[in-house]
């Protein structure tokens, strides 16, 4: 009869202790970042937000806006309350929109008193905005973001005319404050 060789040898226990002591530390050292974790659902995460941004805008921040309920989509309009057009005057109205069925929150230029496309003017360049979707409408806002961000003065250009998409210096922070709690909506 053969003697039997031993399993567990000396080696094999060392290359067993080195592997698992290696994989403890390494779901250990993974589990701190368990906070950015992979989105595998296919979702388009671009215009979700969460309960609570939602309801720190609703709480916090609505009540420098009108509100329009819009019962028929399900989603409510918010129109910053600085950022008005006179009835007879063509311009344009950021809109901010909570849709709360999708758990999202759009972004949309609004334009008031003429119709699409709506046409920018801005250190010389000249941007065409078409209507489109929420994807479309998002790169529009980007766009117009920049501009204001670069400090130059905006024009909407209408019938040839060239109208100054804000007057007073609060018309501008009014803008900016759309954008920013935008940002905070789908961060």
């Amino acid at each position: 009869m053969a003697a039997k060789d031993p399993v567990l040898t000396p080696e094999l226990l060392k290359i067993i202790k080195i592997f698992g002591i290696a994989s403890i530390l390494m779901v250990l050292g993974l589990s701190f970042f368990n906070s950015r974790r992979a989105n595998n659902t296919g979702e388009d995460l671009t215009f979700r937000m969460s309960d609570a941004a939602r309801i720190y805008f609703l709480n916090m921040k609505a009540i420098n806006y009108n509100r329009e309920i819009r019962s028929d989509a399900g989603m409510t309009l918010f129109r910053h309350e600085d950022l008005s057009v006179k009835n007879d005057e063509a311009g344009i109205q950021l809109v901010l929109i909570l849709n709360p069925p999708k758990d999202e929150a759009y972004l949309y230029l609004e334009p008031r008193n003429f119709d699409w496309p709506i046409q920018i003017k801005s250190g010389g360049e000249t941007f065409i905005f078409k209507n489109g979707n929420k994807s479309d409408h998002l790169s529009a806002i980007n766009q117009l973001k920049a501009l204001i961000e670069n400090g130059k003065m905006i024009f909407l250009v209408q019938n040839e005319r060239e109208i100054p998409l804000w007057e007073e210096e609060s018309e501008k922070d009014a803008l900016k404050q759309v954008f920013e709690d935008y940002a905070r909506l789908v961060e």
